[in-house]
């Protein structure tokens, strides 16, 4: 792909080329790619969207019962908040810049809290999230502000940016 036809892609190309629709509770706007066979259990043995954040959206605070894979494709570096089971917190930037911290790949392990918005000024994010077994709803558990602060106030402000009611 030449300089110019990466310039070219904006949020609006990748709404239509991917007919992108908004993600239920967590925010941000999405197309499920790819879900593998049904297990016993009724979840897909794996599972993969695309995703966009745009400056103003985030991707609110939830935790999920397996591992996901973060994968940054094209626009923005984007911050992603781990609220982890031991009490612990950590910060990792999704983006290009790899000699200077940036992950083209993250994973979030099983059973962290996690959210996700635009780091700095930036505008958009394009990126995806993998995850096996596969993502279905009745195992996302969304994050309330009351209860994430309490457990981890030294991210109190950032916890209270990333949750929705």
């Amino acid at each position: 792909m030449t300089r110019d036809a990466r310039d070219a892609v904006t949020p609006e190309a990748l709404v239509a080329h991917y007919g992108l629709e908004p993600i239920p509770r967590e925010g941000g706007l999405f197309r499920r790619t790819w879900a593998g066979p049904d297990r016993p259990d009724g979840r897909p043995e794996g599972t993969a969207i695309v995703a966009l954040l745009t400056r103003g959206d985030y991707s609110a605070l939830h935790r999920l019962p397996a591992a996901e894979v973060w994968h940054f494709y094209l626009g923005d570096p984007l911050e992603l908040l781990l609220l982890a089971p031991d009490g612990g917190t950590r910060t990792a930037v999704l983006g290009p810049d790899v000699p200077h911290g940036q992950h083209p790949q993250f994973t979030v392990p099983a059973g962290t809290w996690m959210g996700a918005r635009l780091a700095g000024d930036g505008s958009w994010a394009f990126f995806g999230c993998t995850m096996a077994p596969g993502f279905s709803y009745d195992t996302y558990e969304h994050g309330a502000a009351d209860v994430l602060t309490a457990r981890y106030p030294a991210e109190a402000a950032r916890i209270m940016a990333l949750c929705r009611p």
